[in-house]
């Protein structure tokens, strides 16, 4: 492990859809990542699926750091 090197987490981000479920995804990141950052990873990933729409309200994000 190098010193610049940055230890990876996982963190879980819920977003809410306009079907009125949440759908939580995975993300790693590191320990400092940015939540804008670990929500448009999130985000992003769902706008490619076939999942019904996302919202893209940041205030209305679930942000978890998980190990």
């Amino acid at each position: 492990m190098g010193c610049m090197e940055t230890e990876t987490r996982s963190w879980l981000v819920s977003l809410p859809a306009v079907d009125g479920k949440q759908y939580v995804y995975r993300v790693y990141a590191p320990e400092d990542a940015l939540p804008a950052d670990l929500f448009w990873d999130a985000w992003h990933c769902h706008d490619e699926s076939a999942l019904p729409r996302a919202w893209d309200v940041f205030d209305a994000a679930v942000i978890r750091r998980v190990a």
